[in-house]
């Protein structure tokens, strides 16, 4: 059976691994320490929030979700930023449930809108899509900080 529950501090060695396996899945490099450290550093300064899907007492996947705010609506706009699934896991209904979860915060909190972010070829699209999720090709830009080296 799946459980999916609110992550807290006590979470946070089961959420690593998984957080660390899925920064190194979009070609981040694995480390640990600096993953346990921004989790950690979220949860502390309440800047996210962490649902953890475990299966019996197996941590088998997770999402994350941030605030943002409109102005012109006056109203809080959640982002999913994050969404993994142990991959001996899938298939099974953990990132689904892990969506309807991330759906019912926001709707929980009143917020305007959940948005997804993913990579264009993410295969998990047609989960989206099935759940009801649109893509979105009108409004969005990004502009990417360069720092010196």
């Amino acid at each position: 059976m799946t459980m999916i529950i609110k992550a807290t501090e006590n979470h946070l060695e089961d959420l690593n691994r998984l957080f660390d396996t899925y920064r190194r899945f979009y070609k981040a490099e694995s480390n640990l320490n600096a993953s346990y450290q921004f989790l950690s550093d979220r949860m502390e300064r309440d800047e996210s929030t962490v649902f953890i899907a475990y299966v019996g007492q197996i941590a088998a996947g997770f999402t994350q979700i941030y605030p943002m705010f409109s102005s012109v609506s006056m109203q809080t706009v959640y982002v999913l930023n994050d969404l993994y699934v142990d991959p001996q896991y899938r298939n099974k209904g953990i990132g689904e449930a892990l969506l309807n979860r991330g759906k019912d915060y926001a709707i929980e909190h009143k917020a305007k809108a959940l948005i997804l972010e993913t990579d264009s070829d993410n295969p998990a699209q047609k989960l989206y899509e099935k759940l009801g999720w649109q893509r979105d090709t009108q409004f969005h830009y990004t502009w990417k900080v360069k720092l010196p080296k």
